[in-house]
């Protein structure tokens, strides 16, 4: 609950009518879910304008609007207004004052790839012990992670939140709004460069996580990568800083990933491995790069005080979110829906796990673009048709930037008829079932961005 001076304490607003003592029972931003007594935020989108729609939340009882536009409404009596000049920014100041009320550690995840398993992973070891709130899916942006604090009440014990970028400076502000007291970065790898440039611009938007930190200033880092490993400690507020990884000796490191003593185990299901040399952890999926979120996962229980063996039996049955590397069955036929977001790194990582698959059928690999590469989108797509080439069988193409990839894996010596290049998703799937023959041995990877919509070619 807001009262009205509150939020304009909170938005260094301006209240152009109504009463300073009105209370608001919640946020929205939303007029076709608004309720009764419920503070309407006029966000302006790219496809739609929450001032267009002011009229249609007075009438469902909102109490206060907050809006940049000047309103000629003949309703406007019924209702306090607060003048703001941007109200996406006002959404975050908003959530920044809620934040305030609840002196509770915050957790928040970043990284290129695996945000939201770690996320989801670690709200599901620790809500065996604790109230946990998190981001629903990867609502993670200016817009979503906002929302999610809104949502804090008394009886939570633990926020976290994942955190997204695509544009330099958006996870230090973000981490302003949410004020975390751990920081996680999974990873720093070739993603969004459309606008962060190149690797170092990468690190730097992942950086501000940890910068931003609050008290006790724990950052929970890949010591893998050799950028976290080399240049996160720099000038930043005094953080105590965990490791994670495979190949390093660190806090809490993964064995059994290449030689004896302790052999991980694959299935086309689990994994399985050994954190610290002792305790053995299984996952129900077969990506290794999983293991790296499920150490991070690891870390922040430990943090808390939960046990080895509660975090490992918690793991154990943890079930991925949709389109991360799920394997799923279509008409009798092996799927592994790698679907969710594509990049260099998470595309050469789902490739080795279709390539450690053992299956007497053949590997299939449907690729979709990978977006948001900038300038270098031609060399990535080409690598990747280099791996494809040395991995799989088949090879089925969907949009233009996948075009570079055939080229590679046919230069490469891949097979031409072997080779199928679509247009849409549609195509691709005609390809499978009705060109191929897929057999019930065959197992087939399906990845790409998210605008690709890849997740069509399981529609049968």
């Amino acid at each position: 609950m807001f009262r009205v001076d509150e939020l304009l304490e909170a938005t260094q607003g301006k209240l152009i009518q109504g009463k300073k003592y009105i209370t608001a029972r919640g946020i929205s931003i939303d007029s076709r879910t608004i309720k009764p007594k419920e503070a309407f935020i006029a966000i302006k989108g790219n496809n739609f304008d929450g001032h267009d729609f002011i009229d249609e939340a007075i009438k469902k009882g909102a109490n206060c609007i907050i809006k940049e536009l000047p309103t000629n409404s003949h309703q406007l009596r019924t209702a306090a207004f607060i003048e703001v000049k941007d109200t996406i920014k006002a959404l975050g100041d908003i959530a920044r004052f809620q934040r305030k009320k609840f002196n509770i550690p915050i957790i928040a995840v970043t990284g290129s790839n695996g945000k939201t398993t770690t996320k989801e992973m670690i709200a599901w070891i620790l809500s065996q012990e604790f109230c946990v709130l998190k981001n629903e899916g990867t609502k993670n942006n200016q817009i979503g992670l906002p929302l999610t604090l809104l949502n804090l009440k008394p009886q939570h014990d633990i926020a976290v939140l994942e955190i997204g970028t695509n544009h330099p400076g958006e996870v230090g502000y973000l981490s302003k709004i949410c004020q975390p007291n751990i920081g996680i970065i999974i990873n720093i790898g070739a993603s969004h460069l459309e606008y962060l440039h190149n690797l170092e611009g990468v690190l730097k938007e992942k950086r501000a996580l940890i910068k931003n930190l609050e008290k006790p200033y724990i950052a929970i880092l890949n010591a893998d990568d050799v950028l976290l490993r080399n240049k996160i400690t720099g000038k930043v507020k005094r953080p105590f800083i965990l490791g994670f990884g495979l190949k390093n000796q660190c806090d809490f490191f993964a064995s059994g990933i290449e030689s004896p003593p302790r052999l991980l185990k694959w299935t086309s299901q689990k994994s399985e491995f050994y954190v610290n040399l002792k305790y053995k952890f299984t996952l129900k999926t077969q990506g290794y790069y999983n293991i790296y979120n499920a150490l991070a996962a690891t870390a922040v229980a430990r943090i808390f005080g939960m046990e080895y063996k509660d975090i490992a039996s918690r793991i154990a049955n943890f079930d991925f979110p949709q389109g991360r590397l799920k394997f799923i069955k279509l008409n009798n036929i092996k799927f592994i829906d790698d679907t969710y977001n594509s990049n260099p790194i998470s595309l050469g990582q789902a490739l080795n796990t279709l390539g450690n698959f053992r299956t007497k059928g053949r590997k299939i690999f449907v690729m979709g673009d990978m977006l948001e590469l900038g300038s270098r989108k031609k060399l990535f797509h080409s690598q990747a048709g280099r791996q494809v080439k040395r991995v799989c069988d088949i090879f089925v193409t969907v949009g233009n930037l996948s075009k570079f990839a055939a080229d590679a894996a046919r230069d490469s010596g891949f097979d031409t008829k072997n080779i199928f290049i679509c247009d849409s998703c549609y195509q691709a799937r005609d390809i499978l079932f009705n060109k191929i023959y897929l057999k019930e041995d065959d197992i087939v990877l399906v990845k790409g961005s998210r605008l690709m919509k890849m997740e069509e070619v399981f529609k049968v």
